[in-house]
């Protein structure tokens, strides 16, 4: 009987209740399906950040022909009823038939098909901020309506897209003598982003703004509908920008009347090799510092902001560290300078580094931080030699600055040693919670403590930690909701009093960084509903009780995996259905049978697996929480909505964001 089950199973039947899986069910995506289908994996996700992507993607290219010497202006026009315009007086894109798809001009392959697009040619273009080709196609298939305008040879072209679909051939519309380029017309589909979803002028301002400062020779002209500029934000309906002096100007902006440290700015621009590697920045001190946190660092790439920094800004960090040091020894302050280190040479600077490249390689499609290793050595070659001759031609200038960063180092290893004393006083003072598996290391620096929901799954990280580092703090389920407790509520709280105590700071105003007893502190739930709840309390609390802990970033999200996939002997794990799907489609594409399963929650996964997924930092995962400093009244707004008392705030907030939710797993 077994036999001849079986012997049926293989020659194509099916046991009783199994479903029907046939070639049928095989989907194969084409085009740009999969941006629509996926907009995360292109643009991050559907948020408003995303939104903005879009336009960052558009006017890209066009600086891209600026960069490369064929484009002098930019046009960026925000209409009325949502229209989002580029124009630029580059070469256009091409308009002839494609060589591999003679029935289809080059332009419609551009915008239709992934990969495709000049970037990839260096003769084309030596350097670029788009490198996968994917950016302007991109847009299109988040558009509901976008229409391509190319000038070339006295000749004006156009073609209509609606939502990634060409909506005819490419037209010759007439003469234009005086007109050469593109212009680029486009609207977000609201089926992606939302019906409310709009760009927001401020923002589209600040962005077209930096990248005049980014090419010295583009002039960028913006245009806003004077009703948006008087509903939604306080810029002018129209401005030019041009900025000559590049990133010095910018940074002499961003200074306003701060005092300074040296009165003059070190800027500098190298000389492009072999259309390569080209580097300017712009560095200046302040006492006064930036904003919430001392620094203010922005890089650049091909003129696309890496927030996340990445290998020029360490070169830059290298340069001006090392150039400081070498002027010490010259000056007899060598011993002095030994303690400096590029964090102190970065304190209360501001500075501004863009590079140009061939082929650079990003984390992630949106580009938040640069990765080629070559790029740390162009920077700090084409930076170092400048900086030496910087401090040399101005001593007095230069010692000022060594003697200002000597005593930040200085003041930094009081500061450690304090720790280091009122740590282990702490610890013989404090009644630490009993169920607190506290580290080894006396000392905060290099240590974190993770706050993990339930004791099954504190279990876990307590054997898959690193016990000279890493401290445990389970909690029972999820803690007290601070924004709709009264004080009083709170005080008693035991779960918010164990967390208190382990981290050896008071609340509110009697909280003070510098009793912190970890470097940092990681929030560890599980990858579900529950889990996100249980981290947005905590995250509510934090910002509420110990807000000067994010505004330092010392408070981050671990990121557990959703999936174990396996195929034969080789294993991945994915932390969400978006990555699940996209590690299926680029690494397990060999033959055998695709086994995925499920962590149904932390306590679940045995403790080498949490350690490689979740704990090790050479292997794991974390998200930085942040404040949005510069939108910080609507994250207030939003913090009050999320988590009061009123829920009538939280049922309108579900109603008009409902339309993003595209699954819900119950």
């Amino acid at each position: 009987m077994a036999a001849a089950a079986k012997k049926d199973l293989f020659a194509g039947g099916k046991t009783k209740g199994e479903a029907e899986y046939s070639a049928k069910d095989i989907q194969v995506l084409e085009g740009l399906e999969p941006v629509r289908l996926r907009p995360g994996m292109y643009i991050g996700g559907t948020d408003d950040r995303a939104l903005h992507h879009l336009f960052a993607e558009v006017i890209d290219n066009s600086m891209d022909e600026a960069v490369a010497g064929h484009a002098s202006r930019i046009e960026v026009e925000l209409q009325a009823d949502g229209y989002l315009s580029v124009t630029d007086n580059g070469r256009g894109i091409p308009i002839d038939p494609h060589p591999k798809y003679p029935e289809k001009s080059a332009l419609e392959v551009i915008m239709t098909e992934l990969h495709s697009g000049g970037k990839f040619n260096s003769d084309a273009y030596q350097t670029s901020g788009g490198l996968h080709g994917v950016g302007v196609s991109v847009v299109n298939a988040l558009s509901d309506h976008l229409i391509v305008e190319v000038a070339r040879g006295k000749k004006l072209y156009r073609q209509e897209f609606k939502q990634g679909t060409v909506q005819g051939k490419l037209a010759m519309i007439g003469d234009t003598p005086n007109r050469r380029g593109t212009k680029i017309s486009f609207h977000p589909d609201a089926e992606i982003f939302g019906a409310k979803a709009h760009f927001k002028p401020a923002r589209l301002f600040r962005m077209a703004r930096a990248k005049a400062y980014l090419q010295p020779g583009v002039e960028i002209r913006w245009k806003c509908a004077p009703d948006l500029v008087e509903k939604l934000d306080t810029v002018p309906a129209e401005a030019v920008f041009h900025f000559p002096g590049g990133l010095g100007d910018f940074l002499k902006e961003t200074l306003g009347n701060k005092a300074v440290i040296t009165p003059n700015i070190f800027a500098g621009r190298s000389k492009q090799e072999n259309g390569h590697g080209r580097v300017e920045w712009a560095v200046s001190w302040t006492p006064e510092g930036f904003g919430e946190g001392d620094s203010l660092v922005r890089s650049y790439c091909n003129t696309v902001p890496t927030p996340g920094g990445g290998t020029h800004e360490a070169g830059l960090r290298a340069a001006l560290t090392k150039g400081l040091r070498a002027y010490a020894d010259i000056t007899g302050m060598g011993k002095k300078s030994a303690i400096i280190t590029p964090d102190d040479v970065m304190s209360s600077a501001g500075a501004l580094i863009s590079i140009f490249i061939g082929n650079p390689e990003f984390q992630g499609q949106t580009k938040d931080r640069l990765s080629n290793s070559e790029a740390q050595r162009i920077v700090e070659s084409a930076v170092r030699d400048p900086f030496d001759h910087w401090l040399a031609n101005s001593p007095k200038e230069a010692t000022t600055l060594l003697e200002w960063v000597i005593e930040i180092a200085e003041s930094r290893l009081k500061r450690r040693k304090q720790r280091d004393i009122n740590r282990k006083s702490a610890t013989k003072r404090l009644r630490l919670p009993g169920k607190l598996a506290d580290c080894s290391n006396k000392a905060a620096k290099d240590t974190e403590i993770f706050i993990v929901e339930g004791e099954s799954a504190g279990g876990s990280a307590k054997s898959g930690r690193n016990r000279k580092t890493q401290a445990i703090l389970p909690l029972k389920g999820k803690i007290l909701n601070v924004e709709s407790a009264s004080a009083d509520k709170i005080s008693k709280n035991a779960e918010i009093n164990d967390l208190s105590t382990a981290l050896g700071v008071g609340l509110g105003k009697k909280f003070d960084l510098e009793d912190l007893r970890y470097e940092r502190v990681i929030i560890m739930t599980d990858a579900d509903v529950d889990g996100a709840h249980i981290a947005a309390l905590l995250i509510t609390f934090f910002y509420r009780f110990m807000k000067e802990l994010i505004d330092e970033g010392r408070l981050y999200m671990a990121m557990p995996p959703l999936y174990r996939i396996q195929q034969g002997s080789k294993s991945e794990y994915a932390i969400d259905d978006a990555h699940k799907d996209r590690l299926i489609e680029t690494v397990f594409t060999g033959r055998g049978k695709i086994e995925i399963g499920r962590f149904k929650g932390l306590g679940e996964m045995m403790p080498a697996q949490l350690k490689v997924t979740t704990m090790d930092p050479k292997t794991r995962i974390m998200a930085r929480v942040t404040i949005d400093a510069e939108n910080l009244p609507s994250t207030e707004a939003l913090v009050e909505t999320l988590m009061g008392k009123r829920a009538d705030l939280r049922f309108q907030y579900i109603q008009e964001h409902a339309t993003y939710v595209e699954e819900l797993d119950i």
